[in-house]
């Protein structure tokens, strides 16, 4: 079966200027754009050493010691990748030139008050401002949007997303110290994937958890996204699961009425070396007992998925593409659902005790 899942490239080069030097620069976007065949103009970093290692590394021309300088050097029809915190986010668009075509690290802001702040700044200053939520285009998620679209597995009734693994947060110092940790910086993935497939959920049960013995302010969630009464969308993590990989898992499964898809995301387990993906469906044909099918893709969720969301950007930006799947106008409502997950935790469900009172006055009387 042949799909069609890679992205599609721009016709026009576009140098790129990245804010910022950390890891997810040198491990997902620099892989990403030297593989595409973009080019890559200048790097600025708060820290000029770090900027001026990953130049060397990747044959970056300019480094640059503030984000002034970078916009002020930058040559016609340049693109500006932002990876940087998101508190710096605002303070950082408002130097940008008005109307510049920009990609932002998700999250879009860390809070749903950042969110609406950068929304407000890419508005005023006519940004063509998108999210880098690249799960959207990871290898697995495309070529499954293209058979679910196509109702190659029929009607979609279920979505699940599970990971159970043990994740190395040590990584990443920044952020295993943060206060929204789960949903907001590894689940959001999830969300906001859900969201390009059903769209925006009516409502949205939600439960963030601790480890007993870690300090981590969450590690485990569980996000059930309404849908009505037919369609499951349900996202189950567990970062703790620290029991060798056996009984790990890491998959998304799309459910529909004729068929059915599962996708293992081999990037998480064993992070950050990783597993192999694989991409597995079954189409249900009258009088044929079910066969599960493997279909080979190349490349993962890191670093290809993050050729889809620049290629996007900048094919936008030409007028080949006409959508922006990951504007800032849709990730919002991805923010929007992220915190009304974190109020739905911190709400609490329906308190039995309050049926068990109710019930107690029945007999009363």
């Amino acid at each position: 079966m042949q799909i069609p899942y890679k992205p599609q490239l721009p016709e026009t080069r576009q140098p790129i200027i990245i804010i910022g030097a950390g890891g997810i620069v040198k491990d997902a976007h620099l892989p990403a754009y030297k593989q595409a065949g973009f080019y890559v103009y200048g790097i600025t970093n708060r820290t000029r050493s770090r900027a001026e290692k990953l130049a060397q590394e990747f044959d970056i021309p300019n480094v640059y010691d503030s984000v002034s300088e970078a916009v002020a050097k930058a040559p016609e029809n340049a693109v500006y990748d932002i990876t940087i915190m998101p508190e710096k986010y605002v303070e950082t668009l408002e130097q940008l030139p008005d109307g510049s075509a920009v990609l932002i690290q998700k999250p879009m802001g860390d809070y749903y008050w950042q969110a609406k702040e950068i929304l407000e700044v890419c508005r005023r200053k006519n940004l063509v401002a998108a999210i880098n939520f690249q799960l959207r285009f990871a290898p697995f998620v495309s070529a499954a949007r293209y058979m679910v679209e196509n109702g190659m597995i029929g009607e979609l009734y279920d979505l699940e997303v599970r990971v159970t693994l043990k994740t190395p947060w040590e990584l990443f110092p920044h952020v295993m110290v943060h206060p929204r940790l789960e949903i907001q910086y590894h689940s959001i993935h999830y969300v906001d994937m859900i969201r390009s497939f059903l769209g925006d959920p009516s409502s949205v049960y939600a439960k963030t958890l601790k480890h007993p013995a870690k300090e981590l302010s969450s590690s485990r969630s569980t996000i059930l996204m309404d849908y009505g009464d037919t369609m499951h969308a349900v996202i189950n993590t567990n970062h703790d699961h620290d029991f060798g990989p056996h009984n790990q898992e890491s998959f998304i499964k799309w459910e529909g009425t004729k068929g059915v898809i599962k996708a293992k995301m081999g990037l998480l387990m064993d992070y950050p070396h990783g597993v192999p993906d694989l991409f597995e469906y079954c189409i249900v044909e009258e009088g044929k007992q079910p066969e599960w099918k493997t279909l080979e893709l190349e490349g993962s969720w890191f670093p290809e998925a993050f050729i889809g969301t620049m290629s996007n950007l900048m094919r936008y930006k030409e007028c080949t593409d006409t959508v922006l799947p990951t504007s800032v106008e849709d990730v919002i409502h991805t923010m929007a659902v992220v915190e009304s997950a974190y109020i739905s935790s911190d709400k609490g469900g329906v308190k039995v005790s309050e049926q068990l009172q109710e019930e107690g006055s029945h007999r009363m009387t």
